[in-house]
């Protein structure tokens, strides 16, 4: 498979970038990308939920009425879970959400989302771009080129480049991303992956993996 690079303006190169053939598998991951999304969003999670109860209300201890012979059930005093305002039975308390999956997995599951997105012709390679000062009018224009104004789309560069995040941190459907902090959620939440030139390298470890 041979993907041409483009310049800034969406207009094709001479240069080229070839996948080979042996580097992609006819296995299917599906269960642990279901495994690794699940992990990345449960990871998101602050955890910090917490609920009162009964005893850690502030409150008088009274008991409201005798044990018997009024006719009405036992109720405690007036932090009994059934009143409003009462402590809550089995409440929520902090915790952690985190879940560990083996780092050979998560390498598999990231070489199938990239195989299953160049089958799908929906990987762009560019020319390394390079801003002096941040300019979100220069994405937008870089994207229509590109034809991919409307559509979601990631861009991956071999590095951080603080002008071109700042230039593209406010618009909706596209996201900036170097390649060390990339991850398998979004690589499959964007519809397009646009591969920076100075990225390729690392890229073709991602595929390698075997």
């Amino acid at each position: 498979m041979e993907l041409k690079v483009l310049d800034i303006n969406g207009n094709q190169t001479d240069k080229k970038i070839r996948f080979e053939n042996n580097l992609f598998s006819n296995k299917s991951y599906d269960h642990s990308v279901y495994l690794e999304i699940k992990r990345y969003l449960s990871a998101q999670r602050q955890g910090n939920h917490k609920s009162k109860e009964r005893g850690e209300l502030s409150g008088s201890r009274r008991k409201l009425h005798r044990q018997k012979g009024t006719g009405g059930s036992r109720k405690g005093d007036i932090k009994n879970p059934i009143f409003r305002g009462g402590g809550r039975v089995f409440g929520p308390r902090p915790r952690k959400y985190l879940t560990k999956i083996n780092k050979h997995t998560k390498d598999m599951v990231r070489k199938f989302i990239f195989e299953k997105k160049l089958t799908e012709n929906k990987v762009k390679v560019v020319e390394t771009m390079k801003l002096d000062i941040p300019k979100t009018k220069f994405i937008v224009k870089f994207l229509d080129s590109l034809q991919l104004k409307n559509e979601k789309s990631l861009m991956i560069t071999g590095k951080s480049n603080r002008n071109l995040y700042l230039s593209s941190n406010n618009l909706k459907n596209f996201r900036l991303l170097d390649i060390n902090e990339l991850d398998c959620f979004s690589l499959l939440n964007f519809s397009y992956i646009i591969l920076s030139e100075d990225c390729i390298e690392k890229v073709y470890k991602f595929l390698t993996i075997s």
